[in-house]
Parts: C-alpha cells; structure tokens; sequence
C-alpha cells in the first residue's frame, strides 16, 4: 500500500520523488562533465588503456584492485612512482594469500609503493585506478577488468573512463583513503 502511494506521487510529482530519493543517506548525485571512454575485452586493448591512464598522472595514482598481475600495468605504477608521482595500491588480501598475484605486489613494495591488503571484506573486489583528483585533469578508471593478463586476452571484460570530471573523482578517491585507513600494510 506504501509502495503505490509513493509510486502515485512520483508520478504526479517527479520532482518530490526525486527529493524523497535523494534524502538521508543516498549517494549525492554528480553533474555529467568531461568525457566518457568505454573499452572492452575481447578486442580492446584494455590493458593499454589502463598503462595510459597511469602515465598521464601528474601528481597521484590511487589504485584498489582485486587482482594485479598484469606486467605492463605494474611497470607503469613502478615508472610513474619513479618520476615522483604518489602512487598508492590497495590489495585484496584473500587473493594474495592465495598466492595470485604476491611477485607483482612484492615487486610494488620493492620498488617502494605503500600497498595495503585489505581484510576487512570477504571480497575487496573493486577494481579502480583514480588519477590527480582534485585537479581538473582528474581521470577515474572503472569496471569489471582485473589487471591481469588473463583479463585482456582471455575474458570478456570491460571499464569506464571519466576524465576531467574532479568531483567524481573526489568521491573515488574519499571512498579509496576510507578503504586505505583501514587496510594493512603489506610487509615483504
């Protein structure tokens, strides 16, 4: 009975529904700006996508990744925290226990980028890389490629690009240091 009674006033009103919707503890809604790059596997380079957006950083990469073992995109997380970029990786520490992914990570940390294993999740499954937020140039890289070689050239996968949109990117790279206080850090 609640449910039509609403549903009659969101049709009556969209503006009230779009009110109620959006109170409380809703997500905020951000404004479309920028581009938009979509990308999939098979057929895309994917992979390279993810190199590039890593190497147009100028002042941080933000990463959380499910898993890493792509060696492309390790070296370019490894050359961008040499050209004095801060570079900060974020882990899921049930992957790595199991032994997927821990020369990519160890090589990470040898290379001296702070990595956090998160544990807090059954799954830290998110797969994000968040460059120069709060700067105009700011650029998010989303969706469901894991950075893996098998991820490119044997799934099918995908990921978003939005660039230049510094609001979504704020509220990545929030959501990233949320998950960084309470990771821990990766020890060789």
């Amino acid at each position: 009975m609640i449910r039509r009674a609403f549903l009659a006033v969101a049709l009556a009103f969209p503006a009230a529904a779009a009110i109620a919707f959006t109170a409380g503890d809703a997500p905020p809604m951000l404004a479309a700006q920028g581009s938009l790059q979509a990308a999939f596997t098979p057929g895309d380079d994917v992979e390279g996508l993810v190199v590039k957006v890593i190497a147009a950083a100028r002042r941080q990469v933000l990463v959380q990744a499910y898993l890493l073992t792509s060696k492309k995109i390790a070296r370019a997380l490894v050359a961008a925290h040499r050209d004095g970029i801060d570079v900060r990786v974020l882990v899921d520490a049930g992957q790595l226990a199991k032994g997927r992914w821990s020369s990519a990570v160890s090589g990470l940390a040898a290379a001296g980028i702070p990595v956090g294993l998160e544990t807090r999740y059954r799954n830290a499954h998110n797969k994000i890389v968040v460059t120069d937020a709060g700067t105009p140039d700011a650029a998010v890289l989303t969706g469901s490629f894991n950075f893996t070689w098998t991820a490119q050239h044997k799934n099918a996968e995908n990921i978003l690009i939005a660039r230049k949109n510094p609001p979504l990117a704020a509220r990545y790279a929030a959501n990233w240091e949320r998950h960084w206080q309470d990771a821990t850090p990766y020890k060789k």
